[in-house]
């Protein structure tokens, strides 16, 4: 079965318990931030996804984790529940997903904006408005940068892709200028 798949059903009973708890903002970022521990430490998953260690050290680890972040009850069971079922390679999915759905019931939509360097703060809050009147929803716009854009913005809302980059328009005029090969 897909990664997407299994997360997506994680993500919707999580989401259940988490609204029905009155814990759903806690629970995301809980998750969020053992998908971030789970990304960027190899140890960590080297020592759950392998084989040789056995099941009760990989669940200590687990534990120990959602101590050290302190995580709720619903997050140390569901750390459990991924180790037991040899699922927790899908944790970073699931804590995106959960995102997604917790965001969606509050009617909010993320927008990732990629910039070449840091921009000046009336105009993302300008670019917010914007994206606002756009989607006829409340907007969070998540920033990055990327120098490769060289000037100019990317924007990505879902699967829309707004690209505004000179990267974009260089690549565009050299393919028009140059005859097909």
């Amino acid at each position: 079965m897909s990664a997407s798949i299994v997360a997506r059903r994680y993500a919707r009973a999580l989401l259940e318990i988490g609204t029905a708890q009155a814990q759903l903002d806690a629970l995301v970022g809980e998750l969020e931030a053992v998908a971030q521990a789970w990304e960027s430490n190899a140890d960590l998953r080297g020592a759950i996804e392998n084989p040789l260690v056995p099941l009760a050290a990989k669940k200590a680890v687990m534990a120990e984790l959602a101590a050290k972040i302190g995580a709720g009850v619903t997050t140390r069971n569901t750390l459990q529940l991924l180790v037991d079922r040899r699922r927790a390679q899908v944790l970073p999915y699931i804590a995106r997903t959960l995102r997604e759905f917790a965001d969606a019931r509050k009617g909010i939509v993320r927008a990732e904006v990629t910039t070449a360097t840091p921009l000046a703060d009336d105009y993302y809050r300008r670019l917010q408005a914007t994206l606002e009147t756009m989607t006829g929803k409340s907007v969070v716009v998540d920033r990055r940068t990327d120098p490769t854009l060289i000037a100019g913005v990317v924007t990505r809302i879902g699967d829309r892709i707004f690209d505004g980059s000179l990267r974009t328009r260089l690549q565009t005029l050299r393919d028009a200028l140059l005859p097909p090969s």
